[in-house]
């Protein structure tokens, strides 16, 4: 039975220092996708050479990696599928990830032995749309944010043959799963090519028109400065995990490709933690301190979604996001026998208290006494978007690819 397995954790990956950082981190899985088919167009770096990097390093470190073909394809983007799926069928992914039916029917001819997944993009809300994508070759679901926990459980056993993903972390979108025609409408940019705006994301000011005082707008204020209304409170379902295993999900997803290494870092190694906290007899405590963790991290409030019933999915009307009093201020690139080198990517001086976040050991904290430069010269600061590297002295042995950070309150 499904529920029996282990629990895959899959993150997203921008780039391939995302991809690294994630799989150093807890990762079990990847998905990731080229900027033509993917649902990430401006900011993915990703190129076929670079996939198929990635792709060795995944399976070098016995992972997996799934790639995003999900875009709604136009007749244009016909011409080009069919060589990108080839491709694909040589360096063998371990699923395409899907939601055009077109693009479904393309991918059986070129790419028969690759397992298909469902894109959360084609909204699959019930168990009998859940059975008619089993009888057309799809593998696994990713099912719809929109569902609740008794509407995934029937699912699963409706149609248990069908293996279920589930987003557990990350941005909500106001419309249907992505399905929003606000950006295209206001900027050009077209959601369902991967190229959304996010405009739910902006400002607003509201008006009435009274129906015999054509043209006349009175404001509607919230505040001066308007209100985002349109701002979905982020997805966190780190004290469900049980329940949706319960229900028959396999797969825990985080969404984030556009997010810094640095979040998917930390996102990753605390949903590991929650996932392997299996029958501990102090879970509640664990999961409640792994939750106040996350609230460390710049994000938008979190919500349960429609896991527990549809008035649980809310927005934060007074701001875009959530400012965190943590810094990411550098990442461990070397260790030497009297110290670290760190890439530096916010400012850092002398007396600072750094933490430095671990992939496989506890976070430590160290006092910036002394650091140097490249050239071996002490300095008392240094800051980030030089792509400079310091040494710092510590007799402490600090991992490879740990992140660090400081509090700025």
């Amino acid at each position: 039975m499904v529920k029996n397995k282990k629990i895959e954790l899959l993150a997203p990956a921008g780039n391939i220092a995302k991809a690294k950082y994630a799989l150093a981190f807890g990762a079990d899985a990847l998905y990731l996708g080229i900027p033509d088919f993917s649902l990430r167009v401006r900011i993915n770096e990703f190129t076929k050479n670079d996939i198929n990097k990635i792709i060795k390093y995944t399976r070098d470190r016995n992972k997996k990696i799934y790639i995003t073909l999900n875009i709604y394809a136009r007749n244009r983007h016909l011409k080009s599928i069919p060589a990108h799926l080839k491709q694909l069928s040589k360096i063998k992914p371990d699923g395409i990830i899907i939601s055009d039916p077109g693009i479904l029917e393309l991918a059986k001819k070129y790419c028969p032995k690759i397992p298909i997944h469902l894109s959360v993009q084609a909204n699959c809300t019930n168990w009998q749309a859940a059975k008619f994508w089993l009888q057309h070759g799809v593998k696994r679901i990713i099912l719809a944010r929109e569902l609740s926990l008794p509407e995934i459980t029937e699912i699963h056993k409706k149609v248990p043959q069908m293996e279920l993903e589930c987003f557990v972390h990350g941005a909500i979108c106001m419309s249907y799963s992505g399905r929003c025609l606000l950006s295209s409408y206001l900027t050009g940019r077209d959601a369902n090519l991967g190229d959304c705006a996010q405009p739910c994301r902006w400002q607003y000011k509201y008006f009435l028109e009274e129906q015999e005082r054509k043209g006349e707008f009175f404001p509607i204020e919230e505040d001066r400065s308007g209100s985002y209304i349109l701002n979905s409170k982020d997805l966190c379902l780190i004290k469900y995990l049980d329940d949706l295993k319960k229900a028959g999900v396999s797969s825990f997803k985080i969404e984030g490709r556009a997010k810094s290494v640095f979040y998917i870092a930390m996102v990753c190694k605390i949903y590991r933690e929650a996932t392997d906290l299996g029958s501990n007899k102090n879970k509640k405590v664990e999961l409640n301190k792994l939750y106040a963790e996350l609230q460390t991290l710049t994000h938008r409030d979190y919500t349960a979604g429609f896991l527990l019933g549809n008035d649980e999915a809310k927005q934060k009307y007074d701001a875009s996001h959530k400012i965190s009093n943590y810094q990411f201020v550098g990442e461990i690139v070397k260790k030497a026998k009297n110290g670290i080198y760190m890439k530096v990517h916010n400012a850092i001086f002398a007396g600072d208290t750094i933490e430095f976040i671990q992939p496989n050991a506890e976070n430590f904290k160290l006092r910036l006494n002394t650091f140097f430069d490249q050239d071996g010269k002490e300095i008392s600061e240094a800051h980030g978007g030089q792509k400079k590297t310091v040494f710092i002295k510590t007799k402490k042995g600090i991992e490879k690819m740990s992140i660090a950070r400081k509090n700025i309150n």
